[in-house]
């Protein structure tokens, strides 16, 4: 089994030591499940951010997907098992010790690549919206740990955003934060994670698997969004037209969904300050998202 070259490297850069360890054991883990699951290759290996896909017959279409051990993947099979097939990729088998997943294989194109974007994932977003399996992270457990960093990040930070953008962004915790339902969402929930299948239009891949408001779904839809609607005459306008017709297909309140997307740009403004951005470290084009995010979290408030 070849492990893509791309993976190698944005892995090692950043887990370290500890990436390269995994990753020297990674062959011989998809060879072992690829046995214990009578699995046959069927293609060449894939990879996300921290997870390498290898296509597979099982004996139908498959994918084999093996992820870095972190926290944040800890209840992906969970939220698969919850949803069972509704609005997103059957699981068939898993093994927790190894953040290894077998699950029904779709294909590579993402929404992005659709036409009625925002209604599409509305509508299946609303499909996801379940209630939540015991035993999932709560959202609202965080709520003390996000008013805590934004204003630690707000004092140290040099950033452009006002105080009264800033306190908005502490009203929504308040508001919205500590007392959310008891509904599973899928906390990465972007164009990138929905695509193309042959049993439905569009299924979701890559939950967190949360416990919480499904409004926070729509903010986190929002965000890629705003990049891809940059160069429109009036970002913001186009911005809450999306957001009225995702709300609408979810059959969620709008008024929700703004709220929690003024919180995560106020939040990625500052966090991107503090650490940059998963595509950009430095240079041009972080002071331009830098930017981009200054201009939602005052524009959303």
């Amino acid at each position: 089994m070849i492990v893509p070259e791309a993976f190698v490297r944005a892995t090692v850069d950043r887990e370290g030591e500890a990436g390269e360890a995994w990753l020297e054991r990674l062959p011989g883990i998809i060879e072992d499940l690829l046995s214990r699951w009578d699995c046959a290759v069927d293609g060449d290996a894939m990879h996300g951010q921290v997870g390498v896909v290898v296509p597979v017959l099982a004996p139908a279409p498959a994918v084999l997907k093996v992820s870095f051990p972190h926290p944040g993947n800890v209840h992906e099979p969970d939220a698969f098992a919850a949803w069972d097939g509704r609005g997103a990729v059957r699981l068939y088998e898993r093994d927790d010790d190894r953040f290894a997943l077998l699950l029904e294989r779709v294909h590579p194109t993402t929404l992005n690549e659709g036409t009625n974007i925002a209604e599409d994932a509305g509508r299946l977003h609303r499909r996801l919206a379940v209630p939540a399996p015991v035993g999932l992270p709560r959202l609202q457990d965080r709520a003390d740990e996000w008013e805590a960093e934004l204003r630690k990040d707000a004092a140290e930070l040099t950033h452009p955003l006002p105080d009264s953008v800033l306190d908005a962004a502490v009203a929504v915790i308040h508001e919205l934060g500590r007392g959310q339902p008891d509904i599973l969402i899928h906390g990465d929930f972007h164009p990138r994670n929905i695509l193309r299948a042959d049993r439905e239009p569009w299924l979701a891949v890559d939950p967190k698997g949360y416990v919480g408001d499904p409004a926070y779904d729509g903010a986190t839809f929002l965000k890629p969004r705003a990049l891809a609607l940059m160069e429109s005459d009036d970002l913001m306008k186009a911005l809450q037209r999306e957001l009225e017709v995702f709300a609408e297909a979810a059959e969620l309140d709008p008024e929700r969904v703004r709220l929690w997307a003024q919180l995560q740009a106020v939040q990625a403004a500052l966090h991107g300050r503090r650490y940059g951005y998963g595509r950009a470290r430095s240079g041009p084009l972080l002071k331009r998202l830098n930017a981009l995010a200054d201009q939602l979290a005052m524009s959303w408030c």
